[in-house]
């Protein structure tokens, strides 16, 4: 049978799970009867959640005798790692922009990577049906942008489709017919070239790490060259060639529709899924026992932020989770950097902290969300991005990002203010139609950290924020963080309505009447700039005398809520998170007030013989 390999690459929220459920549909893959999922792909429940796509991954349709593998991947820079691996795996693209917003950051990096790779790309612009479309625009930007992207004369010759694909339809024309998908899959296999496969034995490059509580470890790849059975001895190499295992494979599993089924054999060109190794892993070569150079794999770009992930050591340890101890954080995180190859883990000094390092806030939450549900306690530290040193004038270097941030007209002024002030520079400000401006700047990682909340208050709730690692740039000094303080329990209990009702003048609290809180953990934010020890559990003194006024009602305001991502930003250098399966705390470092004391001293002193 013929065979096309094709993945779906856009930016965030442009459609690409929804278009590989119609393309599922109407290929045939599901029966009449059978009910399916909305977002079918999104398989994973914080994906389903969000809304967002996180893992990449692989089914496949029938068109006119022709077997189609489609690939769906992450729409998200900080996903960008699966992103780079699954284009090893496929011999075209098709790029789906949004008729409105046009090309975003993620767009631009996945693209710049399918180009590099001398992939060429199918256009999609899908929901022509929006009110405030413009293909014509949209298409002139997504040219330009292969343009900027040093794209071959060949791939600048794009073919492209408009339409809809929550409605099930492309057209090579923006007016229809508005019918069904057949235009898009007559394309990909006109336009899109069959494999191309190498003689000799079998070889095929691990692209996506599986497990399965029956099969064990499963890895997902293209197979290069020869033909593969169940029960056939093979080895995997790593990137340098040595031999990591000889294994014999347990099955050979192909994708058909959102199934993996068992197969007989498979040749070079296909993608399939093996089972039956047990430490072979994303980037290693499985081939045949006469095979010793290995397959080149693609180098993948460095984390941008690190966190420190250690022990919860707070009062309520081992409360609320059952996986508490440090050597079984520390065997989780080094399954998540075997699957994930963005992910590093560091071992530190004191055996009981991590650092881990990712792409973005996003990808380090996603861990840690994962984690929590799995029954884990531990604490994590403010995210810190990752400087690097220049190796000829020693100069200190920290990542950049190009942001893109989408506004209604009258708010631009508050935007590039606050950017300003984080230490951002405005390179591009154009209309972007319908009373909205884009803007385009180049800001340090560090200066986004929590920005993402503050731009929704200052745009009430209209902003859109993109943002894309650019390069390692001079670091550009210091930069303002939280201006206020927060309010400490002194005392450990139940936090009680009274208590909380008097102090509200202090400022906005983070705990509910009947919330367990213990000494040193933070129970609200502070109107100054300083920390402010409180007793909130505290009770009303009740005597056998009445008078008028003991007895007015206790009216509370709602309490701030923070979410794991907000509570990350949110906290200093001297405060940590404390995550359990139940709750998300904060605390600070150092419970005793008086070592907070000794601690704060000694930073001081610090600072001092520093600046000296």
């Amino acid at each position: 049978m013929a065979l096309r390999n094709i993945a779906i690459i856009a930016h965030v929220d442009h459609g690409k799970t929804t278009l590989v459920d119609e393309l599922l549909k109407q290929s045939g893959s599901f029966r009449e009867n059978q009910k399916v999922a909305e977002r079918a792909m999104d398989s994973n429940d914080l994906e389903r959640e969000r809304g967002i796509t996180i893992l990449a991954k692989c089914t496949s349709v029938e068109w006119k005798g022709t077997h189609i593998n489609i690939v769906d991947t992450p729409g998200h820079a900080d996903f960008g790692g699966e992103v780079e691996r699954i284009l090893n795996m496929v011999d075209g693209v098709v790029v789906l922009v949004d008729a409105s917003e046009g090309p975003l950051p993620q767009t631009k990096f996945v693209v710049s990577k399918a180009l590099k790779r001398g992939l060429r790309p199918i256009v999609a612009i899908n929901k022509i049906d929006r009110p405030d479309e413009r293909h014509l625009d949209v298409l002139n930007e997504v040219f330009d942008l292969f343009a900027n992207l040093d794209a071959t004369d060949e791939q600048l010759d794009f073919p492209v489709l408009y339409g809809s694909g929550r409605n099930g339809w492309m057209a090579r024309d923006p007016s229809g017919p508005a019918e069904n998908l057949a235009p898009m899959f007559d394309l990909i296999l006109e336009h899109v070239p069959p494999p191309a496969v190498d003689d000799g034995p079998f070889r095929m490059l691990a692209t996506t790490l599986d497990a399965d509580p029956f099969l064990g470890r499963i890895l997902t790849g293209r197979v290069t060259s020869g033909t593969v059975k169940p029960n056939q001895a093979l080895r995997a190499l790593d990137r340098e060639g040595k031999v990591i295992e000889n294994f014999r494979v347990q099955k050979v599993l192909a994708f058909h529709g959102l199934e993996r089924t068992p197969v007989e054999s498979a040749g070079a060109g296909d993608i399939i899924a093996l089972a039956g190794m047990s430490e072979a892993n994303v980037a290693d070569t499985l081939a045949d026992p006469s095979v010793t150079e290995p397959l080149p794999a693609q180098p993948v770009d460095p984390p941008t932020l690190s966190m420190t992930f250690r022990i919860n050591d707070g009062p309520f340890a081992g409360q609320e989770g059952d996986k508490v101890q440090s050597r079984v954080i520390r065997d989780r995180l080094l399954k998540e950097a075997e699957r994930n190859i963005a992910i590093r883990i560091e071992e530190n000094e004191d055996k009981d902290s991590f650092t881990v390092s990712g792409r973005g806030e996003l990808q380090l939450a996603i861990l840690i969300e994962n984690m929590r549900r799995e029954g884990f306690e531990l604490t994590v530290s403010r995210p810190k991005v990752v400087i690097k040193t220049d190796p000829e004038t020693g100069e200190r270097l920290e990542p950049i990002e190009e942001v893109i941030v989408d506004v209604d007209d009258n708010y631009t002024g508050v935007v590039v203010q606050k950017l300003s002030e984080r230490k951002g520079d405005l390179l591009e400000m154009r209309p972007s139609g319908g009373g909205r401006t884009r803007m385009v700047f180049h800001v340090p990682t560090r200066g986004l950290l929590g920005y993402q909340a503050e731009l929704l208050s200052d745009t009430r709730g209209t902003g859109i924020m993109n943002k894309l690692f650019h390069d390692y740039k001079p670091f550009k000094g210091e930069i303002t963080g939280r201006r206020t303080g927060v309010l400490i329990s002194n005392s450990p209990g139940e936090a009680v309505a009274y208590a909380i009702f008097n102090l509200q003048d202090r400022g906005p609290f983070m705990v509910n009447p009947q919330d367990r809180v213990y000494e040193g953990m933070i129970v609200g934010e502070h109107s100054r700039e300083n920390d402010l020890e409180v007793n909130v559990v505290k009770g009303k003194k009740l005597t056998n005398v009445r008078a008028s006024g003991k007895d007015e009602a206790v009216l509370l305001t709602p309490p701030m809520r923070l979410t794991l991502e907000k509570a990350m930003s949110y906290i200093t250098d001297e405060e940590l998170v404390e995550v359990t399966p139940k709750n998300i705390r904060l605390r600070k470092r150092w419970l005793d007030p008086n070592e907070r004391k000794r601690q704060s001293r000694r930073s001081d002193a610090d600072r001092a013989s520093g600046a000296a």
